[in-house]
């Protein structure tokens, strides 16, 4: 048995070793994604206007009156002093083509008080340029930027079986991590007096160990993200039933065929925000955002700057439809039932921002941890093949000896 788990944690790891080593590398810078994008990018997330903010809403609709090709599709609704408004944007359809207009960036940073577009860019391009360098760091950690194809995210389906093969090897390294119980100390380890091949062995093994725990979170929070609706959500579901979400009942559509919404954001943002009181929450409505494919509109509430609710299970959206306004569900964090709870733990998880900064420097220290794991597991691989390589060589040069030791002795 541990000569067959031994075969399978070493293909196993081979097979997925370079995904995690570039995952674990960007995971941990793009635990500060925001602040080293803002570091980079100041225009994009500054403005140095003075004076009173205008309404979210009437800066996107002289941006949207402004260039007829697009459509917001997430609008903060308020903004922190001298920050700028980041608006997320997608094509509309050309009459002329009945295809989307063709835009070069997706995202638009504009002053609020004047309304003057300061920066555009497209979010997750393949480009180390300052202005995409976060964003292609971000997508390459979740995607690979693998190309889309046969209408699918093809790069998150790979990174979601990648994630699913981690945490069956994560179970097969701990059960080969304690061979015996007599020597369950060695597994916890690290021989540093030795170095070389003994170090790197026990920092793959014994380091394995003692961050197991987390390496399975991670992995397990992987395959949350990337497969939730393909896999993790209907496995919870067995276990606990979840609360359907809009984008759970319905197909989506398609870009080619957007979903028009018939209900005015003003309208929406109104009835969210009459709900919000009505449930006795304290914070604002902070952002609208619009599912083209689903016809949907979100309405999260929070403090201005917490948009990525750091600290706990995140921010609390209410959905509506956009044809008919009516209520589409909910999502508060910390209701619902244990399967409900588990699915809105998933990313605070996987980002660390459950517990806020110490959470986030703990995951960047993960992020090195698996790329270690992915390194020291090469090196162990190629070490022992060149051992076998050697050995075959030997056995080899014996035989061939041998056998003109023989010719010899026929010849004399």
């Amino acid at each position: 048995m541990r000569a067959l788990l031994v075969i399978v944690h070493r293909w196993f790891g081979l097979a997925i070793a370079v995904f995690l080593f570039i995952a674990g590398l960007t995971g941990a810078v793009i635990s500060w994604d925001h602040e080293l994008d803002a570091w980079l990018n100041p225009q994009i997330y500054f403005s140095t206007g003075e004076g009173m903010h205008q309404p979210s809403l009437r800066l996107a609709q002289q941006l949207e009156a402004a260039d007829p090709r697009l459509r917001i599709t997430y609008l903060p609704l308020t903004v922190e002093p001298g920050h700028a408004l980041s608006v997320s944007v997608e094509p509309r359809i050309d009459p002329s083509t009945g295809r989307p207009f063709e835009l070069d960036f997706n995202q638009i940073a504009m002053n609020p008080v004047s309304g003057e577009i300061q920066q555009q860019r497209y979010w997750g391009a393949i480009s180390l340029t300052r202005e995409n360098l976060l964003p292609f760091l971000y997508k390459l950690h979740y995607s690979m930027h693998i190309p889309d194809g046969w209408g699918m995210e093809v790069g998150v389906l790979v990174m979601g079986i990648i994630g699913i093969v981690w945490v069956f090897d994560c179970l097969v390294a701990l059960w080969l991590s304690f061979p015996s119980a007599a020597s369950w100390r060695k597994s916890f380890a690290f021989r540093f007096h030795r170095g070389g091949a003994a170090l790197n062995f026990d920092l793959h093994r014994s380091g394995g160990v003692w961050v197991w725990l987390l390496l399975l979170m991670l992995a397990v929070t992987a395959v949350s993200m990337n497969l939730g609706t393909q896999v993790m959500r209907p496995l919870v579901n067995r276990i606990s039933a979840l609360t359907p979400s809009p984008f759970d009942v319905t197909p989506p559509g398609s870009i080619e065929q957007p979903i028009e919404p018939q209900v005015p954001k003003a309208d929406v943002i109104r009835t969210a925000s009459a709900e919000a009181q009505r449930r006795g929450w304290s914070h604002p409505a902070g952002a609208l955002f619009y599912s083209l494919e689903y016809g949907v509109y979100g309405v999260g509430f929070f403090a201005p700057g917490n948009a990525h609710g750091d600290g706990g299970l995140g921010n609390p959206w209410l959905y509506y439809d956009a044809r008919s306004g009516r209520p589409a569900g909910a999502e508060v964090p910390g209701e619902g039932s244990a399967g409900d709870i588990f699915m809105q733990a998933q990313f605070p998880l996987h980002s660390g921002r459950i517990v806020g900064t110490p959470g986030r420097v703990l995951m960047s220290l993960m992020g090195l941890v698996v790329a270690t794991l992915s390194v020291t597991g090469i090196v162990i691989w190629l070490r022992k093949q060149r051992a076998r390589a050697r050995v075959r060589r030997i056995e080899t040069n014996a035989v061939r000896l041998w056998t003109e030791q023989q010719q010899q002795q026929q010849r004399g």
